[in-house]
């Protein structure tokens, strides 16, 4: 009996559970073939007299045979890991004579697999004579090919040749997933190499990705190392941005995460709302650390990330309602800042100024005057131009002429209007500088302004300033045609009513639009 059940433990070593997730110790104790034949064949033994190892292959058969064959494993198998379970439990009984060469190969399998064990010190020589006897009875049978059982060392990852699940020792290709199970079944799947399994979790989760869960999705995607997931579940905030910082399972995600999102250019969010949304975060952190939620602590737990945001975007208004009064910045940041927002030249600031845009591609722009003239003057009236495309785009600044008196600073505020409703789509009170050339100078919005087609809107900029050039000759109509794809948008310029400081098609500033489709 002792013996019976240290071959039944040694056999469950070769478990297929074990072998899909790769643990090799296990496996290597299970599959020690080191004395075994070639490709694998454990030589089995005719002699009574045999080496220790023979005699537990004598007894491993004996026990084979006295086991019924309706116990026979249904996951058992040398391609499954069954390997010495296979051939101990589906050995028929000694009584039934026609099937004796199976038992012989029972007695293989008991030799192989328990080849590195070690015999019990308090063993009976009862129990040694029967293992004799039993390998004497053994080696009277009749040999034939059929009666040696090859085995192979498994193939690791041997599920990822299968091409369904059935395949795989599971019982159906029907899989139930639901909200509540499908991050544990994927974590299963990854363990157990099972990728149809898997590829059924990530599918569900793609279908059920919104912007309340996008957060939680892309650190769970982050964790198995799923990157298209993770891909979509960026896609997903970058279009929903206010939504998913808005989510509750925002603050959950980890420091990596949230970097990770916030150095993204294509948020489309103002950049007052992502510094409450990482205060937020940051609150959140100093619990799960159990510290105070005071301004130092918050600016530890966000570390570098505070850098991530670009405060230089913010109005002035906005930076001295909420960053300034945090206490997350420094005295010298926010002087530096208020600095950044009030003077010419601008001071350079530790925090990145590139306007953010919720778009793919490459930035494009149109000009539509063919020549430039001086001189331009400016007396606190905006100059106008009322514009439509043909397709959706998104406009993210102008061009605008500077001095003809060489190196000068402007201020100037430029703006998209909606003409029907009146309504400000997008603005930035800034500045520019210039350096005397007949040049057009970036003046960019905070955030990308969405242009519908076949919409009127007005570009508005108004400057203060000395003198500038500006453009003549100008066109009604402008087209940009994309390099690559051969996309077309189409710009109609028209005059917009009222006071615009002299600006028209023909004539005036606003020469370019600086946009991406």
């Amino acid at each position: 009996m002792r013996c019976c059940v240290y071959l039944f433990q040694q056999s469950l070593q070769c478990s297929p559970s074990k072998m899909a997730a790769g643990e090799s110790n296990s496996r290597s104790s299970c599959l020690n073939l080191s004395t075994s034949g070639p490709l694998g064949n454990a030589p089995p033994s005719n002699s009574a007299h045999s080496s220790p190892a023979s005699n537990r292959g004598a007894v491993g058969a004996a026990v084979g045979m006295n086991r019924g064959a309706g116990n026979a494993n249904p996951r058992s198998g040398p391609e499954n890991g069954g390997g010495a379970e296979s051939a101990v439990r589906s050995t028929p009984s000694a009584q039934n004579p026609p099937r004796q060469s199976v038992a012989q190969s029972g007695a293989t399998s008991g030799a192989a697999s328990n080849m590195t064990a070690t015999p019990s010190s308090s063993s009976s020589s009862s129990t040694a004579s029967t293992s004799v006897d039993a390998s004497a009875a053994v080696s009277s049978l009749p040999s034939s090919p059929a009666s040696v059982l090859v085995y192979r060392e498994p193939v690791y990852n041997w599920q990822a040749t299968k091409s369904t699940v059935k395949e795989r020792f599971l019982y159906s290709d029907e899989v139930q997933i639901g909200p509540e199970t499908v991050m544990t079944t994927l974590y299963t799947a990854k363990k157990y190499a099972v990728p149809a399994l898997e590829a059924h979790c990530v599918e569900f989760l793609k279908k059920n990705l919104r912007a309340d869960n996008a957060f939680m999705l892309l650190t769970q995607a982050r964790l198995f190392d799923e990157p298209q997931l993770a891909s979509l579940c960026l896609e997903n905030i970058d279009k929903n941005t206010a939504d998913a910082l808005a989510a509750e399972g925002f603050t959950d995600v980890d420091l990596d995460t949230l970097m990770a999102v916030l150095e993204r250019d294509t948020l489309g969010v103002r950049e007052v709302r992502l510094f409450g949304a990482a205060v937020r975060w940051a609150e959140a952190e100093a619990q799960r650390q159990q510290l105070q939620p005071t301004p130092e602590n918050k600016r530890r737990m966000l570390g570098k990330a505070i850098s991530l945001i670009r405060f230089p975007l913010m109005t002035i208004e906005e930076f001295a309602a909420g960053p300034a009064q945090s206490g997350i910045l420094t005295d010298r940041e926010v002087v530096s800042l208020f600095l950044h927002f009030t003077v010419n030249p601008k001071p350079h600031v530790e925090f990145i100024d590139r306007p953010r845009c919720c778009l793919r591609g490459k930035e494009c722009s149109i000009t539509r005057f063919s020549q430039v003239e001086s001189r331009w003057g400016y007396s606190g009236t905006s100059d106008r131009i009322r514009f439509s495309v043909n397709r959706r785009i998104f406009v993210v600044g102008f061009g605008l002429y500077g001095s003809i008196h060489g190196p000068t600073d402007y201020q100037v505020n430029i703006q998209i209007i909606h003409t029907d409703s009146n309504t400000v789509l997008g603005q930035n009170d800034t500045g520019f500088s210039c350096d005397g050339t007949a040049s057009t100078f970036r003046v960019m919005f905070k955030e990308p302004v969405e242009i519908l087609p076949s919409v009127n809107y007005i570009a508005c900029a108004t400057l203060k300033g000395p003198d500038s050039h500006y453009g003549t000759k100008g066109m009604r109509k402008v087209t940009h045609e994309a390099p690559a794809t051969g996309t077309k948008t189409c710009f109609t310029f028209c005059y917009a009513a009222g006071n615009n400081n002299g600006t028209s098609v023909e004539d005036g500033q606003i020469p370019e639009v600086i946009f991406y489709t």
